[in-house]
């Protein structure tokens, strides 16, 4: 068993297709389905149950995806050991969907050109699912909705972001949940933290919530609401940068559903140089912006 050819079993096990891992890796998907196949033959089990289109890992695959990540997170440990406190090897990074469209860009490319020894490797999912990879060791960090609420995670918190209903316009305007009772509401799937905070708005009113239709998209949320079919709940940040904002009446909700803080997140005692070396950029970043802003006050 090659260390590659686990690699490609991760990325298969991780993207549910051969297809898809083979552009991850920028490999062609003959190769890979051919190194599979040997990784099975070697083992003398099957991986994978190959259900249609989509590959679903069996029960030796679940126990050797563990194994996988637990062996790869030694390597990048070894590696960094041995050429000392250096960020080197895979920095694995999670994010909310928002965070990485907004807050993310500027810091990878920084991140980037100032560690280009680190594969730097950024997945975006809900916040649900990205506590599951810290938790099962599949990323580094993430970027995730607070608080730390969880014994086995540490963390800081990064920026506040302000929640926005959003409504089509000609909308009566909105004061409490009673005012779009019934009303469709697009979302993320379950276990997105947003989705969870509007669910406890409606419910803070005794206000059942109206039909929810998952989208995994805030573009197309966006546009769903702007052809009159509902509401939605995004950051104003995010509402900020989408074409066609303008289209939408927005309404910031009442405390204490009006803000989140979101959080940088990792396992307990996988601090190592490559997290370090990204909390030490943001700081970087954060101080220039902080001292601009007391020299403005100051001129005033």
């Amino acid at each position: 068993m090659e260390l590659s050819q686990l690699r490609i079993f991760q990325a298969v096990a991780e993207e549910g297709s051969i297809a898809r891992a083979a552009t991850r890796l920028n490999r062609v998907p003959s190769n890979l389905s051919t190194r599979l196949r040997q990784l099975e033959e070697a083992l003398g089990v099957d991986l994978f149950l190959r259900e249609r289109q989509r590959l679903q890992l069996s029960a030796a695959g679940k126990t050797l995806l563990g194994y996988a990540e637990r062996i790869f997170a030694l390597q990048a440990e070894a590696e960094a050991a041995v050429k000392g406190d250096e960020p080197v090897g895979d920095f694995v990074l999670g994010s909310m969907y928002s965070t990485a469209a907004i807050h993310l860009p500027a810091m990878l490319v920084r991140y980037h050109q100032t560690y280009p020894a680190v594969n730097l490797q950024v997945q975006t999912q809900i916040s649900g699912e990205l506590m599951d990879g810290l938790l099962a060791g599949r990323l580094d960090a993430a970027l995730v909705d607070g608080p730390l609420q969880h014994s086995e995670l540490d963390g800081l918190p990064l920026f506040e972001e302000e929640l926005q209903l959003i409504t089509p316009i000609g909308h009566a305007p909105v004061h409490s949940a009673q005012d779009v009772a019934g009303e469709a509401v697009f979302t993320f799937r379950q276990r997105c933290s947003y989705r969870r905070r509007l669910e406890a708005w409606f419910a803070a009113s005794r206000v059942a919530t109206g039909p929810v239709m998952e989208i995994e998209s805030y573009h197309s949320m966006l546009a769903c609401v702007v052809a009159g079919g509902g509401v939605a709940l995004m950051s104003r940040s995010m509402l900020d940068s989408l074409p066609g904002r303008e289209s939408v009446a927005a309404y910031t909700l009442a405390p204490p559903f009006n803000s989140t803080t979101t959080w940088l997140m990792w396992r307990k005692g996988r601090f190592g140089a490559n997290l370090r070396a990204w909390i030490d950029l943001q700081s970087a970043a954060v101080q220039p912006r902080s001292e601009a802003s007391a020299g403005e006050l100051a001129a005033t």
